[in-house]
């Protein structure tokens, strides 16, 4: 195996902070864990464009696949840093 890199994943959740699904993914790859928890304040500030009451952005490895990672809850109306 190489060396793992990671992604930002942008996840839009419904009411409540129920119901998440990822809208995106930023195109940028990180090459630590740090690197992309660094960047996410950035990110979050440019997902303006995806209706939803929650915004979240997640670090996740970009090998393993969004659907296998574990979705935040949140307080609806806000857009948090997933940490």
């Amino acid at each position: 195996m190489g060396p793992v890199s990671f992604v930002i994943a942008i996840l839009g959740c419904a009411d409540g902070g129920t119901a998440c699904q990822q809208v995106a993914v930023a195109p940028a790859r990180y090459e630590s864990a740090a690197a992309c928890e660094a960047a996410t304040t950035d990110v979050l500030a440019g997902a303006t464009d995806f209706d939803f009451p929650t915004i979240v952005a997640r670090c996740q490895s970009a090998r393993q696949p969004a659907a296998l990672q574990r979705v935040p809850v949140r307080t609806p109306g806000r857009i948090v840093k997933e940490g």
